[in-house]
């Protein structure tokens, strides 16, 4: 009989995100003004921001009910400084004017899972603890295991090559078909154990076979690089000039949404893939840039935070400039080439 999935225990210590002091010296929290916090969490860089300067009040967004449940005592410690919203950070702009704000001065986002989410085994977020195959942040909607037991061949190994970046994406995917004929998939132990009989790596590595696998299924479960597109979007048009935006990403596919956005909007060509050859026409800058390329946590961060060692930030402030027309070339970076049809074999 397998044992029920055990929750990571709770800790009084207070989260400390990635690259916190860095977020913070990008933002420049200072003066009265509004800060939206699109991926709240624990709360780490709401946190900091509302430490910063007793005159900023901040919007958190988190679409995890139990962040915004487990959030309850920090907003009650704001004494009214601190708002939490339940919602997608793609929608941070429709949120603000919901709050009855017009402009944001500082927005900030850390893009995918939470240590949190991670941690706790019942999420399904982690292959190295067994439990239910579900990764939905929202608890809500289509489960990974209603995409790993319905879902075509085909469009499996897209999401797992194209999200997840594994080489071995069709062979994982054949492996999963054929082990569902024999009974559903329900387990993120079923789903690891299947897929470390096809993907091979070093053992020194420290990487665990099905990492990418799981990337891969957990994008496409949450529509995060769509989300993280629309947030994109959403900060430039609701930030005022001179206000600033700090974005932390984990892996190469968000940050090279960001990289491409941010260098589109500050003036400078993008091109999506070979696939998209053309570049966007010129419009007017919206950015500047606040940070020269990427900022990468220190050696001393990686060491005491393993999770931290593929983060990155990047930083830009908002100009006058009215907000362009989005971004095509971007929104084809996070687009999945397989057709709907593929989704279900062409069953919707």
């Amino acid at each position: 009989m397998r044992r029920p999935a055990r929750r990571a225990p709770a800790s009084d210590a207070p989260h400390r995100p990635v690259l916190l002091t860095e977020v913070i010296a990008a933002l420049a929290p200072a003066g009265a003004g509004l800060a939206v916090d699109g991926t709240f969490g624990a709360g780490g860089y709401t946190r900091a921001i509302l430490d910063a300067d007793p005159a900023l009040r901040v919007i958190g967004i988190d679409r995890d009910p139990g962040a915004i449940r487990d959030g309850a005592g920090l907003v009650e410690s704001a004494g009214g400084r601190l708002r939490l919203v339940q919602g997608r950070f793609g929608d941070l702009d429709a949120v603000v004017r919901g709050a009855g704000e017009a402009t944001a001065d500082r927005v900030v986002l850390d893009i995918g899972v939470s240590s949190m989410q991670i941690d706790q085994a019942e999420r399904g977020f982690s292959f190295r603890n067994d439990g239910p195959l579900d990764m939905r942040m929202e608890r809500a909607g289509e489960s990974a295991a209603d995409l790993v037991n319905d879902a075509d061949e085909a469009w499996l190994a897209d999401v797992i090559f194209h999200y997840g970046e594994e080489r071995r994406a069709r062979a994982v995917a054949r492996a999963i078909v054929e082990a569902r004929r024999r009974g559903r998939i329900e387990t993120t132990a079923q789903l690891a154990e299947l897929v470390a009989g096809v993907v091979r790596v070093d053992p020194a590595s420290g990487i665990h076979p099905a990492t990418r696998t799981f990337q891969g299924l957990r994008i496409a479960v949450n529509d995060e690089l769509g989300e993280l597109v629309r947030a994109l979007h959403a900060a430039e048009r609701v930030l005022r000039p001179g206000g600033r935006l700090a974005v932390v990403t984990f892996h190469s596919l968000e940050d090279r949404i960001v990289k491409q956005f941010l260098s589109a909007r500050s003036g400078r060509a993008v091109q999506a893939s070979r696939h998209v050859p053309s570049v966007e026409r010129p419009a007017p800058k919206s950015f500047t840039p606040v940070t020269k390329g990427p900022v990468l946590p220190t050696e001393s961060e990686t060491e005491a935070n393993p999770r931290a060692r593929s983060a990155k930030l990047r930083a830009a402030e908002r100009t006058e400039a009215p907000p362009p027309e989005p971004l095509e070339a971007v929104q084809v970076l996070a687009a999945l080439p397989a057709t709907a049809a593929l989704r279900t074999g062409g069953r919707r």
